[in-house]
């Protein structure tokens, strides 16, 4: 009796590990899930909120309808298809992305992109938008815009929209919309549904802000009364430096851009500003377009040096003695005017460095590096599920402010 218990006992038990053991076997070769956390804001002493503008308009041949690269890689005369003894792309820019060039909606470069900007002390994004109307190529800035979004709140950022308004007379000459108030109306329409109530929507005194890049076609105070009727609530208001008569009562303030040369943003500064409810200044490293050079029609006149840095540097240093509320980073990649923030070969991580100082990024840690060695892991691993989940896992420890894990992450995935 004493040794049919004993082997019972003993059965019961083999089963048990057995079991312990075929789960143990199964589960190890089945990626465990990411542990996710809040993101976590970055400490910095600047309180100026710090947005850039953001071109979500790039198109690779894969990710085309037509397989082909988008017109802001390639303008009218270069194939990113020819790549150079220096294994670069032929591109319609003097600059090259240091990731290379790439497609908008991609969950990669966002993540990229976003996390830059996170670590650089940025607070938010202002998208430049071409509205709901599917004509030309606004629908896919529409997808990409929406993409960007999607992630927005995962990293901790902020946003709003930078209507481009020129866009409703293309909409009126394509019939899509029998007036460009009524094609205005539909675009804020749409806003104020799917974008002003989000809880990282920009809201400035209270109000969703919105930024207008122009007024290019809707030039009297009537036409954009005639628009903001139609909202439930009236945005904070924003036209381009000395545009805001176009808009009247309906304009809010304006906003700084980049031309000529910094006397500009000085004149903004000493006359603009003081008489304006809402001024958002801006600081930009250079510009230099490449239209002529791309066939992309008449270069734009005039260019603005980089100069190593000492324009991005004398700029930053116009905005902090203006004691602005909020400033604009012109740009983080419009590549065809060469404004770009974003990391290039040729500038690295300069301009970025330069920002984190400026925003007075209390962690001196130097992520940036690795954030790119993130990016190129997820196209190194693609299709790797484990690899992806790992990376997962290190997205989720930059956004929460946990860089070292994430690096020693990084460093195990081989």
């Amino acid at each position: 009796m004493k040794r049919s218990i004993t082997l019972l006992f003993f059965g019961i038990m083999n089963i048990i590990v057995a079991a312990g053991c075929s789960s143990d076997d199964k589960n190890s070769d089945t990626p465990t899930e990411p542990e996710t956390f809040e993101p976590v804001a970055i400490e910095k002493t600047n309180s100026t909120k710090i947005y850039v503008h953001y071109m979500p308009w790039f198109e690779t041949n894969e990710s085309s309808a037509d397989k082909k690269w988008g017109y802001h890689w390639t303008m009218a005369n270069k194939n990113p298809n020819n790549i150079g003894a220096n294994n670069r792309r032929e591109i319609a820019s003097y600059y090259y992305p240091l990731i290379g060039p790439y497609h908008s909606g991609d969950k990669n470069v966002i993540e990229n992109h976003l996390l830059l900007m996170k670590y650089s002390g940025i607070d938010g994004v202002l998208i430049d938008w071409y509205g709901t109307f599917d004509v030309n190529d606004y629908r896919m800035v529409k997808e990409n815009t929406e993409q960007l979004i999607a992630m927005l709140d995962k990293v901790g950022l902020e946003y709003a929209i930078v209507y481009e308004d020129r866009v409703t007379k293309n909409v009126v000459d394509a019939g899509k919309a029998i007036s460009v108030t009524s094609a205005a109306k539909t675009d804020l329409g749409y806003m104020e549904k799917n974008y002003f109530d989000d809880k990282n929507y920009i809201k400035v005194n209270g109000k969703p802000l919105l930024l207008n890049f122009g007024p290019i076609v809707l030039q009297t105070p009537a036409q954009w009364t005639n628009v903001f009727n139609t909202l439930t609530i009236k945005p904070t208001f924003l036209t381009l430096w000395n545009e805001s008569v176009d808009a009247g009562d309906n304009a809010s303030g304006e906003y700084a851009w980049v031309y000529k040369n910094n006397t500009y943003l000085t004149n903004f500064y000493t006359n603009n500003k003081p008489k304006l409810a809402v001024a958002m200044g801006g600081a930009y490293p250079g510009f230099k377009d490449f239209y002529a050079e791309g066939g992309g029609g008449a270069a734009i006149g005039w260019t603005i040096e980089h100069n190593n840095g000492a324009t991005l540097d004398e700029t930053l240093s116009l905005a902090k003695n203006a004691n602005l509320n909020y400033l604009q980073l012109i740009t983080w990649n419009d590549f065809g005017e060469g404004t770009m923030f974003e990391p290039t070969v040729e500038f690295g991580y300069t301009y970025i460095e330069k920002v984190k100082a400026f925003a007075g990024v209390k962690s001196t840690e130097a992520v940036f590096p690795d954030i790119s060695k993130m990016y190129n892991l997820r196209l190194e691993k693609k299709g790797n599920a484990d690899a992806q989940k790992k990376l997962d896992q290190a997205f989720n420890y930059f956004v929460s402010m946990q860089p070292a894990k994430a690096k020693q992450l990084l460093n195990e995935i081989k």
